[in-house]
């Protein structure tokens, strides 16, 4: 079991960092950032402060993957911030690992929140044994333009500001994955809205529980077969979950990863699984299919896998705290967090 970090309540600190692009920092981009910090502190009451590298700028937190580190370790060491936030993903969190020390996080529980790269820092936390959130970061969601979604602030709620149990997560109204450049004249644009189709059941009957892990599938192949790869143990009856990036991987790719998951014995030992919806839906179709193929060439037809789920790289997203036990329930095409995800 992983240890689960404390709520969040109105008039908390949280703290902003750069565990892997440092785009925040930019001066065009700065104005977004601002943005994303000021409705953490108008829609949700929260005290903001930027750890002291996460600003620098791109070129900067590229070349000091350990002062992306400090801040990390400095956030979580800090007894006066109550949760740490991701401004953005990227591709190169892996090299931080040489400079996280796992007890800090440890004997320091608190909620750490981020998406795509970020995958690499939930390793970090659930190596360490506590539970941390795969959701909204800075520059996109609490940044989004004209207001934040209610469907994502709704998440944030249920999930980081209540102990109660999380329960049946309804599949948003809506999404978008429009691309509008990140120019202060786009600042008053929406972005335009499609009708959602809602969850999909690809195969399974009845009802699967299992603990939640997983993250950006082309993050966790960085790190397979390295000491931040999970033990098999920790596989074991979980329900896993999977998105595809912004790089949108062709459908040959998600077949090779996935066929490295049964290889290694994870996809006979996991109790279901759930994928996010692939961002402007681009292989929707192509992708449902190499999932199949895959479950039906390792005689795995009878797991359940729910399909176009609003996480990851798509907008609005609900949060997965990792090691939370989860449900999908196939005969009416449901997923539910069964428990509470923070104390």
């Amino acid at each position: 079991m992983l240890k689960k970090p404390a709520k969040l309540k109105r008039g908390d600190t949280v703290a902003t960092v750069s565990p892997s692009w440092g785009g925040a920092g930019e001066q065009e981009l700065r104005w977004r950032y601002e943005q994303g910090v000021k409705r953490l502190e108008e829609v949700f009451g929260l005290n903001v402060v930027a750890m002291p590298n996460s600003l620098k700028g791109a070129q900067y937190v590229y070349e000091h993957p350990e002062a992306r580190a400090q801040d990390l370790m400095d956030a979580f060491k800090d007894p006066t911030i109550k949760a740490i936030i991701t401004n953005i993903g990227g591709e190169d969190s892996v090299r931080l690992l040489p400079y996280i020390d796992f007890d800090i996080i440890r004997y320091n529980p608190k909620i750490f929140m981020g998406y795509s790269d970020t995958t690499i820092a939930h390793l970090f936390c659930l190596k360490a044994g506590v539970s941390s959130f795969y959701g909204p970061a800075i520059l996109v969601d609490f940044a989004e333009n004209v207001e934040m979604s209610p469907y994502t602030i709704e998440s944030i709620e249920r999930t980081l500001f209540s102990n109660e149990t999380i329960g049946e997560i309804l599949p948003a109204p809506k999404w978008t994955s429009e691309f509008l450049d990140w120019s202060q004249s786009n600042k008053y644009t929406r972005r335009t809205m499609k009708n959602n189709k809602g969850y999909e059941l690809l195969q399974g009957t009845g009802k699967v529980q299992g603990r939640l892990i997983g993250g950006c599938i082309e993050v966790l192949a960085f790190v397979n077969g390295t000491e931040l790869w999970p033990d098999i143990e920790m596989w074991q009856d979980c329900i896993l979950f999977f998105e595809t990036s912004e790089e949108k991987p062709t459908p040959n790719n998600v077949r090779y990863w996935l066929r490295n998951y049964a290889l290694q014995g994870i996809l006979h030992q996991v109790k279901g699984i759930i994928f996010g919806k692939p961002q402007d839906e681009k292989y929707y179709e192509e992708y449902k299919t190499e999932i199949l193929k895959v479950l039906k060439e390792y005689n795995l037809e009878q797991l359940p896998v729910l399909y176009n789920m609003n996480f990851g790289h798509t907008e609005p997203k609900f949060i997965l705290p990792y090691g939370a036990l989860a449900e999908i329930d196939c005969d009416n095409v449901t997923f539910s967090i069964l428990e509470n995800a923070v104390e």
